[in-house]
C-alpha cells in the first residue's frame, strides 16, 4: 500500500512540474504586453484565446486561401475561424494562441501584412 502511494505521489509531482514548466511564458516574453494578451478574445465565441503563456510570436505565410504558422518546426494550418481582425498587434509579428491539445486557438496578422 504504501509503495502504491509513493508511486502516486511521485506521478503527481511530475505532472505538475512538467504543467508548471509548460505554463511559463516564453524567454522573450514582454511582461508589459499582457494586458494585450489577455485582451484578445476568439471570433465566434468571445472566450479568451489564451494568455501570454500560450501565445507566441511566429512566422506566418499566406498558403492559398489561409494563413500557416511556423510551430516546433513544422507549417501548420490557421483555421480561418480563429484569424483575429485586429490592427493593434503591438508585437512586429504574427501572434498564435496554440496549444498541441487544442491547435490554433487565434491567429493576429503581423502589423504590416
Amino acid at each position: 500500500m504504501r509503495a502504491l502511494f509513493l508511486c502516486c505521489a511521485s506521478i503527481l509531482t511530475a505532472t505538475f512540474i512538467a504543467a508548471t514548466a509548460r505554463a511559463a511564458p516564453p524567454p522573450d516574453a514582454d511582461p508589459a504586453l499582457a494586458p494585450w494578451f489577455r485582451s484578445l478574445q476568439q471570433p465566434r465565441t468571445g472566450i479568451s484565446c489564451c494568455s501570454m503563456v500560450d501565445c507566441r510570436r511566429v512566422d506566418s505565410r499566406l498558403a492559398g486561401d489561409h494563413y500557416e504558422v511556423l510551430i516546433d518546426g513544422a507549417w501548420k494550418p490557421v483555421p480561418p475561424e480563429t484569424v483575429l481582425d485586429r490592427s493593434d498587434n503591438p508585437t512586429g509579428r504574427a501572434v498564435v494562441c496554440y496549444t498541441p491539445a487544442r491547435g490554433v486557438m487565434c491567429f493576429i496578422k503581423a502589423p504590416d501584412s
